[in-house]
């Protein structure tokens, strides 16, 4: 999924850039900056079941920044080709590890084409 994130022209005014793991634990694993030039942090998981592995490291920077624009975007695996994206916010990583894909997302897609309604969620907010 980060390759899938970072190798597509996300658009033509969004930019991705991946953040490497030995920068510091539990940092997300991909930066955006969006069209107005700010900054969203996004960190990527692939799931076949309900549980969100999230380790303790990523739980906690969540929430220490849970006012600012950090998600968990998830994508649990289908019957070939399709897939479930899932979007939760930063406020909800505490759920998201204890009750997995049982927590409401803030966004949920089956099987999108495009990034544009995921990176528009994002751009609104969690309130938004």
């Amino acid at each position: 999924m980060r390759s899938q994130l970072t190798r597509i022209p996300l658009t033509k005014t969004w930019q991705a850039t991946r953040i490497e793991a030995t920068i510091g634990a539990g940092i997300p694993d991909v930066e955006l900056c969006d069209s107005d030039g700010l900054y969203h942090k996004i960190e990527l998981k692939s799931q076949t079941g309900t549980s969100v592995a999230l380790r303790p490291s990523q739980v906690a920077y969540m929430a220490r920044h849970g006012h600012a624009s950090v998600w968990a975007l998830i994508r649990k695996a289908g019957r070939g080709s399709d897939c479930t994206i899932f979007l939760y916010h930063a406020r909800q990583a505490v759920d998201l590890k204890t009750k997995g894909l049982a927590t409401p997302p803030v966004l949920m897609l089956s099987s999108p084409k495009t990034w544009a309604p995921i990176f528009e969620r994002i751009k609104k907010g969690v309130d938004g």
